[in-house]
């Protein structure tokens, strides 16, 4: 069963299309097709904190040809939803009304913490070694949101304003990285003892880079690695010579340090990268709705 949704971040907009369904009791989501577009609306948001005209044009634009090819794939359902910097644009709401006038799209504008709950929707992940904690780590390009579980609970969960476009704009103050590292103190009890899973477009191109051969775990020292690598090249070598999108070029070395960062604080020795998004998250919770109300039709 194909379900749909759509996902407008701070970097690019995302369309997926998953078939979801039912494998030994289990929710089980596909991915069918991905269409991804770098807009990079956080350019103007945490600069001018408002979404140029330009930039809001090519967002109507995408929309519409992503409602055509809803409507050509006809999913039994679809959603959108806007991250951080939509909800931090001072015409965020003005460009959501004008999105729905013109694409018929209705977006709803999530903040960081329902971002990291829709995200932790499809966990159902094996790590080879059962440890204390999971943390899910999510770095956009405006935020980076972060959820602790122990045995599928959540513990806690926090929005930081870091994000690889803030930092490439250098907008990200020390602050912020002084409240994300007080905020991770807090499991000190369990640093060395934490399954951490990235997610986000930079860091599954590190994992299939640098990662190991399946590209679903990177290990500090290639994460390190990494760091090293990137920074001995500069942005018009990471394109002709890497191979890196443009817009990805500019933004894996800043996503590398930030889950650098992370690491070295809770002593994880990797990072697993299940290649999971808001999107995914979307449509897994989608298709839970959709059991739900077959049940209730049943009953």
């Amino acid at each position: 069963m194909i379900f749909a949704a759509i996902d407008i971040g701070s970097n690019a907009v995302r369309l997926l299309f998953s078939n979801a369904f039912l494998q030994d009791g289990k929710i089980r989501v596909e991915k069918a097709t991905l269409i991804r577009i770098p807009i990079r609306l956080g350019l103007d948001v945490y600069n001018s904190n408002k979404i140029s005209k330009e930039r809001a044009s090519k967002l109507i634009k995408t929309l519409e040809a992503f409602r055509l090819l809803i409507d050509v794939y006809k999913p039994e359902s679809f959603t959108a939803c806007a991250t951080a910097a939509i909800r931090e644009a001072v015409n965020g709401e003005e460009l959501i009304k004008k999105i729905k006038k013109q694409t018929g799209i209705n977006v709803r504008i999530v903040d960081g913490l329902e971002e990291a709950a829709i995200i932790r929707a499809s966990d159902d992940h094996a790590f080879p070694a059962e440890k204390k904690l999971t943390m899910y780590v999510d770095l956009g390009g405006g935020s980076t949101e972060i959820s602790v579980t122990s045995s599928h609970k959540l513990l806690a969960a926090n929005s930081f304003k870091i994000g690889t476009l803030r930092l490439i704009s250098d907008k990200v103050p020390p602050s912020e990285w002084v409240s994300l590292e007080e905020w991770l103190i807090q499991f000190k009890d369990s640093f060395g003892l934490i399954n951490l899973i990235g997610s986000g477009g930079n860091i599954n191109k590190l994992a299939k880079i640098y990662g190991s051969p399946d590209a679903m775990t990177i290990s500090v020292d290639r994460l390190q690695h990494a760091v090293n690598h990137l920074k001995s090249f500069d942005l018009k070598e990471r394109i002709e010579i890497l191979g890196l999108r443009p817009d990805r070029a500019d933004v894996i070395l800043p996503a590398a340090e930030v889950f650098g960062f992370i690491t070295r604080i809770i002593k994880a020795d990797s990072v697993h990268v299940p290649k999971i998004g808001l999107a995914d998250g979307l449509i897994y919770q989608m298709y839970e709705e959709y059991l739900s109300k077959k049940k209730k039709k049943k009953s």
